[in-house]
C-alpha cells in the first residue's frame, strides 16, 4: 500500500511539474470548460492519457515532451532608485518593482522509428497553436516544484539542442515573463477612469493636470484657458 502511494505521489508531480507545467489561459482557449487548457492537449496526447489512466495501458515515458525549469528565473526582483529624489531620506531605500521572468527548457527526442514521421506534425500544430494563443492575448501558468507563475506572458521559443547529441532540434527553451499588471486589473482601473470622466468627476491631476478642471465638469475650464493664452499671444510687444 505504501508502495502504491508513493508511486502515484511521484506520478502526479510528474504530470504536473514535468510533462504538463504549462497552462493556456484565455485568449485561443477562453471558450474552453474552466478557460484553460494544459499543454499536452495540444500535442494529442491528453486523450491518450485519459484512456491509458483507466487502463493501465499508458507511461508517463510515452509523452512527447519534458519540462524543466532553467537556472535564473526569478520570484522576487526589485531595481533601486540610482536618480536623485526631492527626499533623501527616502531615495536611500527605494526600489522600483520589476517584472518576473521564468525559462522552461521542453526535451522532446524522438523515442522510436515512428516518431521521426510524426515529429513534424506534433511540433507543427504546437507552434501553431502557441502562436495563435499569444496573438489572442492568451496567458499563461507555470508551474514549478517552488513557485507558480500565474498570467504570464510568452515571449520566445528558441532552439538550443547542443552538439552533444545526434538529434537536431530535441530541446526548446520558452520564456515567459509575468507583467506587474494583468489584463483584469487594467481594465478595471480603465472603467474607473471611464466612469469618472462620464460622471464629469475630477479624475486626478496625474491624467491631466489642468488648473481650470472644476466640479461642472472634467474639461470644463479648457476653453477659457485656451482663450486666455490666445489673447495674451495676440498682445502687441
Amino acid at each position: 500500500m505504501t508502495n502504491f502511494l508513493t508511486s502515484a505521489a511521484r506520478s502526479a508531480y510528474d504530470i504536473a511539474f514535468q510533462v504538463s507545467p504549462i497552462i493556456l489561459t484565455g485568449g485561443s482557449v477562453a471558450n474552453t470548460n474552466g478557460s484553460a487548457l494544459p499543454i499536452i492537449a495540444l500535442m494529442g496526447q491528453a486523450a491518450a492519457f485519459a484512456q491509458g489512466a483507466l487502463t493501465n495501458g499508458f507511461s508517463l515515458d510515452d509523452f512527447y515532451a519534458r519540462f524543466v525549469p532553467m537556472p535564473g528565473s526569478t520570484v522576487i526582483s526589485n531595481a533601486i532608485g540610482t536618480y536623485p529624489f526631492a527626499n533623501q531620506d527616502v531615495a536611500a531605500n527605494a526600489i522600483i518593482r520589476q517584472p518576473l521572468n521564468i525559462s522552461l527548457q521542453m526535451i522532446a527526442p524522438v523515442k522510436s522509428g515512428g516518431g521521426y514521421l510524426t515529429k513534424l506534425a506534433i511540433f507543427t500544430a504546437l507552434q501553431q497553436s502557441l502562436a495563435s494563443h499569444n496573438a489572442a492575448g492568451g496567458t499563461y501558468s507555470i508551474a514549478t516544484p517552488s513557485y507558480v507563475y500565474t498570467n504570464c506572458i510568452m515571449v520566445a521559443m528558441t532552439d538550443i539542442t547542443s552538439g552533444e547529441t545526434r538529434q537536431q532540434q530535441i530541446m526548446w527553451q520558452l520564456d515567459f515573463v509575468q507583467p506587474l499588471i494583468t489584463q483584469q486589473q487594467a481594465q478595471a482601473s480603465q472603467n474607473g477612469l471611464m466612469s469618472k470622466i462620464a460622471g464629469g468627476q475630477p479624475a486626478g491631476s496625474s491624467w491631466s493636470g489642468l488648473s481650470g478642471v472644476s466640479s461642472q465638469g472634467a474639461l470644463s475650464g479648457v476653453p477659457q484657458q485656451v482663450a486666455n493664452v490666445t489673447n495674451f499671444l495676440s498682445q502687441p510687444i
